[in-house]
């Protein structure tokens, strides 16, 4: 896979050097690249003691992005997913280290223990005080006597580094993370592999399963699970997690390659779940530790305490720090005057009942094909738009006036308007206002929606032959009054020629290059001749 770097081994030095040139100058490092790479906080006097974390680069923004007042002193970074070195781990140690003495923050990973310990007893033997911490907080593999240290070393760098920073001792600021570590509990799940920097990607998820209780180092996770949504992955990992009793504060970790948008569905069911009313603090969702660009989240739960909620909620002046926010009702406020809708009152009329659901019933059948079609000169959308909207009409069916046609219009514009996103929610909108508008003075139901169509082309812009829907639907709506097979075969006459188009003039099809055009008919067209095409008799489209 193409990734955005120059060389292979250099994308931990420049990765680095790319933060600390955007740091403002709160962020330094020592010399010895590339054997040593330690970043430091610029302001640091040695007055308190020093924390210091680090591991293998990849994770980003841990463990360089939590370094400053609050958090890391320093951090000390490996190749990707590798420990940093010995004579490494060392030299942050003595950077940072005065007589308040050093904590260590180390995951439970044996190079990372191995290499992080034996620079503690050298520095040991330097005559500094040290201390070392190892997290553990996975639940994902329970039977082995080393989980691994996920996300929830987070929870460890805040809440030992609040006490740091307050003047606590070595001591208190050890057995603060201690505590922590001893409450800490993870686990991830992912829908796809990450990618490392100059390999070949990993494709071992088989598809529709999703892999449960994986770390941070692309290593499969201990199960593969069937994944179906959001709410149900959320319920898997806290079946895992098993809370007790008791307030949690909650971090939600973005691994890598979740986009932001399913990151805030994914908080959104987090604290919707069962166990949402015993969150009382949530940290993201973010990005914090990640797995370069693995798609897929972790959770991290903390049982809450006062000195915990303190130190978590303490300010801090890191980017990478996304906040502890107080996990609250949403609150609304009410629509200005004149922006409340007022609907007309509902009746019924079974024969128009069955035509409306019948028509979004084709149109919802319809949403693979056109996502299909949009995607070859648009952002493939197309069909989940119009099954969106068809789906929300067929709810409100039994609130419209089913048995006044020139009301009907208006409230399904009105329906549309407020259900159907982007630019043609609003021109179909318009099209069935003004329509319902046409109806009202007693045009008949072909020139009401011709009146509908033409002020939908006024607002819009679009024209015959600007490859828009409006190439189907304009020679339909003319042929309207020899039947619906004679609509029909017009309107895919005119879907057809769409195809023939090499440029657009309307929409964001006119973004796209003749290449992405030619021979493929625009999607808002194939919806209008496919729903004519449903409507009519069998065989009666030509």
């Amino acid at each position: 896979m193409t990734q955005f770097m120059n060389k292979r081994e250099n994308i931990v030095t420049e990765a680095i050097d790319g933060l600390l040139m955007a740091s403002g100058g709160r962020l330094i490092r020592l010399d010895g690249y590339p054997h040593i790479r330690v970043v430091l906080r610029a302001d640091w006097d040695k007055s308190r003691v020093a924390l210091v974390s680090g591991g293998g680069s990849g994770h980003e923004p841990a463990h360089a992005g939590f370094v400053g007042p609050g958090m890391l002193t320093a951090a000390v970074c490996g190749d990707v997913f590798a420990s940093p070195s010995v004579d490494a781990v060392l030299a942050g140690i003595l950077a940072v280290t005065g007589p308040a003495g050093c904590l260590l923050i180390v995951k439970n990973y044996t190079g990372d223990r191995l290499n992080f310990g034996l620079a503690a007893e050298r520095a040991r033997a330097f005559g500094l005080k040290v201390s070392m911490v190892i997290v553990d907080d996975d639940i994902a593999l329970p039977n082995l006597p080393q989980s691994r240290g996920l996300a929830g070393t987070l929870f460890v760098h805040k809440i030992a580094g609040h006490v740091a920073e307050n003047g606590g001792d070595l001591a208190e600021v050890t057995q603060a993370a201690e505590r922590v570590i001893a409450g800490a509990t993870s686990i991830g799940m992912s829908l796809d592999t990450c990618t490392v920097p100059g390999s070949a990607k990993e494709s071992r998820i088989r598809p529709g399963m999703a892999e449960l209780g994986l770390g941070i180092h692309g290593e499969p996770g201990v199960e593969q699970i069937a994944f179906s949504d959001a709410s149900h992955a959320i319920a898997a990992m806290i079946d895992k997690l098993k809370p007790s009793d008791g307030a949690y504060v909650a971090l939600l970790n973005n691994l890598g390659g979740a986009s932001v948008l399913e990151m805030s569905v994914l908080a959104h069911d987090l604290l919707n779940s069962a166990f949402g009313k015993q969150i009382k603090y949530i940290i993201g969702p973010s990005a914090m530790m990640t797995s370069l660009d693995m798609r897929g989240v972790s959770i991290s739960l903390l049982p809450l305490t006062p000195a915990d909620e303190a130190a978590l909620t303490a300010a801090v002046p890191l980017a990478a720090w996304p906040g502890c926010q107080p996990n609250i009702a949403i609150k609304t406020q009410t629509l200005p005057d004149g922006l409340k809708p007022i609907r007309p009152l509902p009746s019924q009329h079974k024969a128009t009942r069955d035509f409306l659901i019948n028509c979004c019933q084709i149109m919802i059948s319809l949403e693979s094909d056109l996502n299909a079609l949009d995607a070859k000169s648009g952002d493939g959308d197309t069909g989940s738009t119009l099954a969106g909207a068809a789906h929300a009409l067929i709810d409100a069916i039994d609130q419209l006036p089913l048995s006044d046609h020139t009301q009907l219009y208006r409230a399904i514009g009105l329906e549309l308007s407020q259900t159907m996103g982007g630019s043609s929610g609003v021109l179909l909108a318009i099209f069935f206002t003004a329509a319902g508008d046409a109806a009202s003075s007693g045009l008949t139901m072909r020139d009401a929606l011709r009146q509908g169509l033409e002020r939908m082309q006024q607002i819009g812009g679009a024209n015959l032959g600007d490859r828009t829907m409006i190439d189907a639907l304009q020679p339909a709506l003319d042929a309207l009054d020899h039947g619906l097979p004679a609509a029909a075969a017009a309107a895919r006459k005119g879907a057809n020629h769409t195809a023939t188009l090499s440029t657009a003039k309307a929409g964001r099809a006119a973004y796209v290059s003749a290449d992405h055009l030619t021979g493929h008919i625009d999607p808002g067209a194939e919806a209008v001749a496919r729903l004519f095409e449903a409507l009519c008799p069998t065989g009666q489209t030509h």
